[in-house]
């Protein structure tokens, strides 16, 4: 009985995150419904509109659930949580409002998974303790997942980024404008940065300044080498300096400090091996070098 009851806590926890996932594309069917159906008038008392069950129960549930993990850690914002997810590349995937319900739902499914199992194993005292040890790791872990994602995300970007300064020195220096150079990358490459380039390039063709733009890419990709780059290219439209000189030195510095961490990647893994050699090789060792002298004294005491 307490087993399928945890299957069953386990089933609505996966059934929310999937639920979770799957709004974006949802809210843009949506939103196809709201423009294909613009300007249609519904008279009164000619039918009234049935809402679905997501917009009923789960659209509140996850706004519910928002809040109050808003609650239980007051240091963080939508905003902060929205920048968390832009700086991951998840921005266009979740909203921060799905993000915290996401966080509380891994919660208390863990809470619910760690006291029913827990308690029919060990007892009702472990399985309260359980299930909060439980509910911890699940609300925490959808960050750690997201701090990871971000990291991973800033190197792929370091990493990118001398290559593309190159391809945008190249098209500057053939004549392209910086929009058309940015539409150059966006054709020929592919990568994190590349799709930050290509957001950028949105920006700048609905209205927004260059200067506005890059500073959102600054933002959004978190990096020194990517702010050094923004504010080069501000300064250079404000001093009227040339675009391809620039872009040719910050793809020297980027190329320098990319190789500097490749380089003290290498120095630390020597250290970092140390480590696993000394616990798991040298007993191994120890064991098959001594064990036989072991034996013999053993057998000659």
């Amino acid at each position: 009985m307490l087993l399928a009851f945890a299957m069953i806590l386990l089933a609505a926890a996966v059934f929310i995150v999937g639920e979770l996932v799957t709004e974006p594309a949802r809210e843009r069917r949506r939103a196809v419904r709201r423009a294909v159906t613009y300007g249609h008038v519904r008279l009164p008392g000619f039918g009234i509109e049935r809402l679905h069950f997501r917009e009923r129960v789960l659209g509140p549930a996850v706004t519910s659930l928002a809040s109050v993990a808003l609650r239980l850690n007051p240091s963080a914002t939508l905003e902060s949580v929205s920048a968390r997810l832009l700086a991951a590349g998840m921005g266009r995937t979740f909203t921060p409002t799905m993000f915290l319900a996401a966080k509380m739902a891994f919660a208390g499914g863990g809470a619910g998974v760690g006291l029913v199992v827990v308690t029919a194993a060990y007892g009702a005292t472990v399985g309260l303790a359980a299930a909060l040890a439980f509910a911890g790791l699940g609300f925490i872990a959808p960050g750690m997942y997201l701090s990871r994602r971000t990291r991973s995300r800033r190197d792929e970007i370091r990493a990118q980024l001398p290559d593309t300064l190159d391809l945008l020195a190249v098209s500057v220096e053939a004549g392209l404008a910086f929009d058309g150079a940015v539409a150059k990358v966006t054709e020929h490459m592919e990568g994190a940065l590349t799709e930050e380039f290509a957001l950028t390039l949105g920006e700048m063709r609905i209205g927004e300044s260059r200067q506005e733009a890059l500073k959102k890419l600054a933002e959004r990709a978190d990096t020194p080498e990517v702010a050094a780059f923004a504010r080069s290219i501000i300064q250079a439209d404000q001093l009227g300096i040339s675009l391809g000189r620039i872009l040719r030195v910050q793809a020297s510095e980027s190329r320098l400090k990319r190789q500097a961490a490749a380089e003290e990647k290498a120095m630390k893994a020597p250290i970092k091996m140390l480590f696993p050699t000394v616990v798991f090789i040298f007993p191994a060792m120890f064991l098959v070098v001594l064990g036989p002298a072991f034996i013999n004294l053993s057998k000659i005491f």
